[in-house]
């Protein structure tokens, strides 16, 4: 059995400028939040990374750390905010601005990007955003003709993360996982991913039966109460007060970095 432990401070080293960093969880449930508050502080340090293009399905909290923090040039997500509380109010602010590249999303071309991926295929056709405006904003998403039925469908293009990084609830030193019922598109992160790195809440020397397999996994970190103020459920609720004090805390880049400057 391979020993892929090390420390989140070596993780982190793992990322490099103008690479795709993927981040597994839902919303605010599960994110790699201790990962990303090492990352910053990493950049903080030695000004890299930078220049990051972010893939989150679904973006929260943790995204907005590092949109805020200036890691971020590209956003990929079919949803970025938080929840009942509002606005993610830097990615809001820096998109408004004109400072971010918003990639358009949705859940179908996120999941049959991640799919054309999985199947070492350059794309994964489908019927979604036929008759929409989307791919007007899309260049890189064509038509294609099924050369079976002469239907036309949209050929989605595989989505190739240079890094995922993906929050567990505990994991082996092999690099199995288990990650609970709320999966995301975690498992084809993992699957789609050149490097994939588990945070987890705690270390087992062997897992019986894992979501994520120890083949697709690079490196493994212990890391107690990772998601928080995110949930991590079942193990810890989502930390209300924490996400509200953000959002009503933070508004620009000034009262950002003021935030950050307690938080890394």
């Amino acid at each position: 059995m391979a020993n892929k432990l090390i420390s989140i401070e070596n993780a982190v080293e793992l990322i490099q400028s103008g690479s795709m960093l993927a981040l597994g969880g839902m919303t605010l449930y599960r994110r790699p939040v201790a990962f990303v508050r090492a990352l910053i502080k990493h950049n903080q340090r030695t000004n890299k990374p930078n220049d990051l293009t972010l893939l989150a399905f679904t973006a929260g909290y943790e995204s907005d750390l590092l949109v805020g923090g200036g890691l971020v040039s590209h956003v990929r997500s079919c949803y970025f905010g938080m929840e009942i509380f509002g606005f993610a109010p830097m990615f809001t602010t820096l998109a408004n601005l004109g400072q971010i590249d918003i990639i358009e999303e949705t859940e179908t071309s996120i999941s049959m990007g991640l799919r054309a991926q999985m199947a070492s295929v350059g794309f994964m056709p489908g019927l979604g955003w036929l008759g929409t405006s989307l791919p007007s904003l899309r260049p890189d998403v064509r038509t294609i003709i099924d050369p079976y039925s002469g239907e036309e469908l949209i050929a989605f293009p595989a989505i190739h993360p240079d890094v995922a990084v993906i929050h567990a609830l505990t994991a082996d030193f092999d690099g199995n996982a288990l990650i609970g019922d709320n999966k995301g598109v975690d498992i084809e992160l993992c699957l789609a991913s050149e490097t994939v790195i588990i945070t987890a809440e705690e270390l087992v020397p062997e897992l019986e039966k894992a979501d994520l397999v120890a083949p697709c996994v690079h490196a493994v970190v212990l890391s107690p109460h990772g998601a928080a103020p995110t949930s991590c459920h079942p193990l810890y609720p989502l930390d209300t007060e924490a996400i509200l004090n953000y959002t009503e805390q933070v508004s620009d880049q000034d009262s950002f970095n003021l935030y950050l400057s307690h938080l890394v």
